[in-house]
C-alpha cells in the first residue's frame, strides 16, 4: 500500500512543477523570437507589459522565470495577469543568476523555486497567482499619482528639446514615397493590433491607404497578406523579410544622430533614410505621415491612454501624448474596432437571414418551368403524407 501512495504522491508533486529547457535573454521581445512551446523562458523584464506578456502567451512556455520583479509596483502593469490567467507560471524576482544559466539547460520549477535537473538548487522566488497579483495591483494603484508627476516632467523635456519638429516640422527627413493627400495606415504590433487590421481590411480595400509598419508592424502587415509600403522605426523587431520587401526604410535615430538600425540596413544591401528624433519610432511615423500632407492617419496597436502609456515602461511615452496632440484631428484611432464589432450578429439575426435567404430562391424557382415542376412534385408529396396520416389516425380512433 505504501509504495502506491508514494507513487501517488510523486505523480502530484510533477504535477504542481514544471520541467523543460530554458531559454534565456533579458529582453522578452527578442526572446520570444525564438521561444517554442514548452520552454521555460527566462527573462529579466521589470514591469512585464500587456504586449510582451501576449506575445509569450502565443508561443505557450512551460513558465516564465523573470530575473527582476513582474510587479515593482510602480504603476499597474497588465502582463503579469495576463501570464497566470493563460496558466503560465510565473516566478518572480529570482535575481541576476537565473540569467546566468545556460542556453538549453534542464531545469525543474517546484512552487517559487528552480533546481536543476539533478536536484540542486538554483535560485528562489515567488511564484504569482491570482491573489498576490490582486495585492501587488492594488498598492501599484495607490503609486500611480508619482507616475503622473513623472509622467508630466518627461512630457515639458519633450516640448523643450522637440518644439521646432512638433510646431514647425524641422528635421523632418526628405523621402521618396508620395503621402500628399493620401490616407496612412500605420500599424504598430501593440494591443489587438491583429484583430483590428482583419476588421480593416474592408476599408483597406475601398481607400487603398499607404500601409506604413513601424518596427515588427511592418511584419504585421506582410502577414496579413497586405502590400507595405514603408517601414519606420529602429529596426531592432522587424524581420530581413520585411526590410528587402522593396518598402522604404526611416531609420529612426537618437537626437545625436546615432543610428543602431542603421547598419543592419546597409548590411542587406537596402538603402534608407535616417530621421533623428526624441520620442518613440510610432511618434515619428505620425508626424512624417503628418508632415508630408496625409489627408487622414489611421493608427492601429498604438498607444492611447495614461496606463498604456506607462505600461510601454518608457518615460519617452510622454511624446506620443504630444504627438496626438500635435498630430490632431487627422487621427483616428483603430483600436479596439474588433471588439466593437464582436458579437454583434445574434442567432436570431442569423435565422432571420436563412429564412429570407430561402423565401428568394422559393420566388426565384416559382417563376421558372423547372421550378413549378418541382413545387408541384413537392405538394403531391406533402398531400400523399397528409393522406397517410389522416387515415392512420382514423384507424386508430
Amino acid at each position: 500500500m505504501r509504495p502506491l501512495l508514494n507513487r501517488r504522491q510523486r505523480a502530484r508533486e510533477e504535477e504542481d512543477s514544471a520541467l523543460g529547457r530554458v531559454r534565456v535573454d533579458p529582453s522578452t521581445k527578442t526572446l520570444t523570437k525564438r521561444l517554442h512551446a514548452g520552454d521555460i523562458a527566462v527573462i529579466d523584464h521589470l514591469d512585464i507589459d500587456r504586449v510582451s506578456a501576449e506575445a509569450l502567451v502565443r508561443v505557450g512556455p512551460a513558465a516564465v522565470l523573470n530575473a527582476a520583479r513582474s510587479i515593482s509596483g510602480r504603476y499597474p502593469n497588465l502582463g503579469p495577469d495576463i501570464l497566470v490567467s493563460a496558466g503560465i507560471p510565473l516566478i518572480d524576482d529570482l535575481g541576476p543568476q537565473v540569467m546566468e544559466l545556460a542556453e538549453g539547460t534542464r531545469v525543474r520549477i517546484d512552487e517559487g523555486t528552480v533546481y536543476t535537473a539533478e536536484g540542486s538548487v538554483i535560485a528562489e522566488g515567488t511564484r504569482q497567482t491570482e491573489d498576490t497579483i490582486a495585492r501587488d495591483m492594488a498598492k501599484a494603484r495607490e503609486g500611480l499619482s508619482e507616475q503622473i508627476e513623472a509622467f508630466a516632467a518627461n512630457t515639458m523635456d519633450y516640448i523643450r528639446h522637440e518644439r521646432e519638429l512638433l510646431l514647425d516640422g524641422v528635421g523632418v527627413p526628405d523621402i521618396r514615397t508620395e503621402i500628399a493627400g493620401r490616407h496612412v495606415l500605420i500599424v504598430v504590433r501593440g494591443y489587438s493590433y491583429k484583430e483590428d487590421l482583419a476588421m480593416l481590411k474592408p476599408y483597406i480595400r475601398e481607400y487603398r491607404p499607404l500601409l506604413i509598419g513601424v518596427d515588427g508592424g511592418a511584419d504585421a502587415i506582410l502577414d496579413a497578406g497586405l502590400r507595405l509600403d514603408m517601414i519606420v522605426g529602429d529596426m531592432d523587431s522587424v524581420s530581413d523579410k520585411a526590410l528587402t520587401s522593396g518598402a522604404e526604410i526611416v531609420v529612426h535615430a537618437y537626437r545625436d544622430g546615432r543610428a543602431p538600425g542603421h547598419d543592419r540596413v546597409e548590411q542587406l544591401g537596402v538603402e534608407s533614410v535616417v530621421f533623428p528624433a526624441t520620442g518613440t519610432s510610432e511618434d515619428v511615423a505620425m508626424l512624417l505621415a503628418d508632415d508630408k500632407g496625409a489627408e487622414l492617419i489611421v493608427a492601429v496597436g498604438t498607444h492611447e491612454t495614461l496606463v498604456e502609456f506607462l505600461d510601454k515602461g518608457r518615460s519617452g511615452m510622454a511624446s506620443t501624448f504630444l504627438t496626438r496632440l500635435r498630430v490632431g484631428g487627422k487621427l483616428i484611432d483603430a483600436k479596439g474596432v474588433s471588439r466593437l464589432y464582436e458579437h454583434r450578429v445574434s442567432s436570431v439575426q442569423v435565422g432571420l437571414l436563412v429564412l429570407a435567404g430561402a423565401a428568394a430562391i422559393m420566388t426565384a424557382l416559382a417563376v421558372t418551368p423547372a421550378g413549378r415542376a418541382l413545387f408541384a412534385v413537392v405538394l403531391a408529396r406533402l398531400d400523399d403524407l397528409l393522406s397517410w396520416f389522416r387515415s392512420l389516425v382514423e384507424a386508430i380512433f
